[in-house]
């Protein structure tokens, strides 16, 4: 009796076991599979294309502001914070992937010239700490460390993201030079409207795929519809609507191909942006504070000369 009951318990323990490994192995694959920029990596080897377009956009098709403020100069081995600042309305509610509306989260890409990386926790002050916050960083790649990706992130608490960048060192790294550099930034803010493999996510408008006549609308119980279309050959064809955008046709309504049968859900949208910053040599700011003081210098004896010269004058004109 008492080996049957332990044998009971073992069973439990192992059910319960594989239903918390099963819950969470859904919750990470499913997050990573919604999130910016797992698509981007995956699919694309340079997140710019030769163009300048950031193949974000790609999947994230209202185009929406995005802003980067970074130091105008730099010196070489420092620290120093980007931020990229990608506003929107926080009232408004995005469609989530099972049909319900759901805060926004938002994402960034942040290219950096060759040389440029993330700086260590351990270089990173502790007032750029508090600015950061939880943030988690990666490289895009392996080979592109001056690649840096963000999100997704809940847009409320960082809508404007603090990246902090270790500058190379010019006299260690042979390939980076006193020179201005560009640097590139793209950042969305919500969901996208199509994945990487051109099938529609529920963030989006959903057409009719032929000419005719609407015969039935089916709700479906998880959300969605079944929507049937006759066409003048006699032909049935049923459209399918996930949940999420909300239908504007009734049954009965003659559509064309490619007409709207649902609003467009989507509030979000993706933007990307510009800078530069100069990587600076202290010699020439040595050189230039030196020069500075030199005129300085040389404007006082100026002054002190002519005083002199007028005490002169004046000393002559009593004698």
């Amino acid at each position: 009796m008492q080996n049957r009951n332990f044998n009971n318990l073992i069973i439990k323990w192992a059910i319960r076991s594989i239903s918390i490994i099963i819950i969470l192995n859904t919750i990470i694959w499913s997050s990573a599979s919604e999130a910016f920029p797992i698509y981007a990596q995956q699919g694309y080897e340079n997140p710019r294309e030769a163009t300048g377009r950031i193949v974000c956009a790609n999947c994230h098709l209202a185009k929406k502001p995005v802003d980067i403020e970074v130091p105008q100069s730099v010196l070489p081995n420092t620290v120093f914070e980007a931020v990229v600042k990608i506003p929107y309305d926080m009232q408004i509610k995005q469609v989530l992937a099972n049909g319900k509306k759901g805060s926004l989260n938002v994402g960034a890409v942040l290219i950096l010239p060759e040389g440029f990386e993330l700086a260590p926790s351990d270089r990173i002050p502790p007032e750029m700490k508090e600015k950061i916050g939880n943030l988690f960083f990666q490289p895009y790649s392996n080979d592109k460390k001056n690649i840096l990706v963000i999100g997704p992130v809940p847009g409320k608490k960082y809508s404007e993201i603090v990246f902090p960048i270790l500058s190379p060192d010019p006299a260690t790294n042979k390939e980076s030079h006193f020179l201005k550099y560009p640097i590139y930034v793209g950042g969305n803010r919500g969901r996208g409207q199509i994945y990487p493999d051109g099938s529609k996510s529920n963030n989006t408008v959903y057409n009719a795929s032929i000419t005719g006549k609407i015969s039935n609308i089916f709700r479906k119980e998880k959300g969605g519809y079944e929507i049937t279309i006759d066409d003048s050959d006699g032909r049935k064809v049923v459209d399918i609507v996930p949940a999420g955008p909300e239908l504007i046709i009734s049954e009965g309504e003659f559509v064309k191909v490619d007409q709207p049968l649902t609003n467009n859900p989507n509030v979000g949208g993706f933007g990307q942006g510009d800078a530069e910053v100069v990587l600076q040599d202290p010699l020439r700011i040595q050189g230039l504070l030196l020069f500075f003081g030199s005129v300085i210098l040389a404007q006082i004896f100026l002054v002190l000369k002519k005083k002199q010269f007028e005490k002169v004058q004046l000393a002559e004109m009593n004698f």
